[in-house]
């Protein structure tokens, strides 16, 4: 285990986040064999390229793989930088600590990413085991926040922290950073709120909301995928939205300009099939520009408050079922197949067969027998062939 620690703290230094090529390298030999053949410590062959090539063509990434050969060029001038021992050296002086996928602690919601989840995670924080998606809401907006945003990311974060739930954002200045503060005043819960930083942990960034993080840090975790030492780069920012976006159940936009960073992490919340919330604002407000944009194109259920936050939770969470007028839970008689896959349903939205497959964990052909069941008993209702939770669903 201790080798593969290693392993993927040298990777984490040696591949951007997201390196499509380079996470296929690690799925298809392993994180030991790949780091040996990223560094040219051992060989490889056709058949190896060939596997990585239907990885990627599975997930989508193809048209970005030109060969290993582009690949191992591509990481060469970071191989001088490899010390791994030194990252988790520092990490311990830290009083922090690097997790991986085959670790408790590891979040097991990261799992809905597939080829894109992270090789490994540097944590400062408490060593409580992180809540499921179901517990968890992402609040992520404007940087530039008005009165109105600070106001409304307030009651939203502290309402939810006092629910138990946990508040996931990305430690930033506006409506980042009045979310952690809020859910930090307002939680009852193990974790009240997560940072998932776009650089190292071992530097809080940006410097204006160190205390800010620090407290983060002492009463919940602060989180990223790349080692130590590393700069927040515009690109690493965009990157870690899909990390923000899988750790929770639904992301909510509180304001966001027209081409906001924050619907960024909409998106990726979209593609995950998580739920996507939008606050509402003026119409005369650049910032609320963005928000209203995902409500107009549907990709986002109007919400005011967090009662409206946690309904759309539920759907993916453990808050389910309601009693029928016989005495009956709704899920009685289902299979275990069916119960995820009404799990993964919406309630306000609809969600593709393709994106309900990656939330419930089945293959095509089990989500679509599935929701013909579920169909059947009235539980899921299908619109322009795509489906959600009917309301008799609870």
């Amino acid at each position: 285990m201790q080798n593969e620690r290693l392993a993927r703290a040298a990777l984490s230094r040696l591949m951007e986040p997201q390196d499509a090529a380079g996470l296929a390298l690690v799925h298809v030999a392993g994180a030991l064999d790949a780091l040996g053949i990223a560094t040219g410590e051992l060989s490889y062959g056709p058949a190896l390229e060939q596997e990585i090539t239907g990885v990627l063509a599975e997930h989508g990434s193809a048209t970005s793989w030109t060969g290993m050969t582009a690949a191992l060029k591509r990481w060469a001038p970071r191989i001088p930088d490899l010390a791994p021992e030194r990252d988790l050296a520092t990490m311990q002086r830290l009083g922090g600590r690097m997790i991986i996928p085959e670790d408790e602690l590891w979040p097991g919601q990261l799992a809905d990413l597939g080829l894109h989840e992270p090789i490994c995670l540097w944590w400062r924080g408490t060593e409580m085991e992180l809540p499921p998606a179901a517990k968890s809401i992402a609040l992520v907006g404007s940087r530039d926040s008005t009165s109105y945003g600070a106001a409304v990311t307030g009651d939203l974060a502290y309402s939810l922290a006092q629910r138990g739930f946990t508040v996931v954002s990305g430690g930033a200045y506006g409506v980042d950073a009045h979310a952690h503060r809020a859910a930090l005043a307002g939680g009852s819960g193990a974790v009240p709120t997560i940072a998932v930083m776009a650089g190292g942990v071992d530097r809080f960034y940006p410097s204006g909301n160190e205390d800010l993080l620090r407290a983060v840090a002492n009463q919940g975790a602060v989180l990223a995928e790349v080692p130590p030492g590393s700069a927040p780069t515009r690109y690493r920012f965009l990157q870690r939205n899909r990390l923000i976006a899988a750790l929770a159940a639904v992301t909510v936009v509180v304001e966001a300009r027209w081409r906001s960073g924050a619907l960024n992490t909409s998106h990726h919340a979209e593609s995950l099939g998580r739920s996507v919330g939008a606050v509402p604002g003026s119409v005369h407000s650049a910032n609320s520009a963005g928000c209203h944009r995902l409500l107009r194109d549907g990709g986002a259920v109007c919400v005011t408050d967090a009662g409206e936050i946690v309904e759309l939770a539920a759907p993916s969470g453990e808050s389910l079922p309601e009693l029928r007028d016989g005495g009956s839970a709704v899920h009685d008689g289902l299979t275990l197949e069916d119960l995820i896959l009404l799990d993964a349903l919406p309630l306000r939205s609809t969600s593709s067969v393709e994106k309900l497959c990656i939330v419930a964990g089945l293959g095509p052909e089990s989500v679509r027998a599935g929701l013909g069941r579920l169909g059947l008993l009235g539980l899921a209702v299908s619109e322009s062939g795509a489906w959600k939770r009917s309301k008799n669903a609870g």
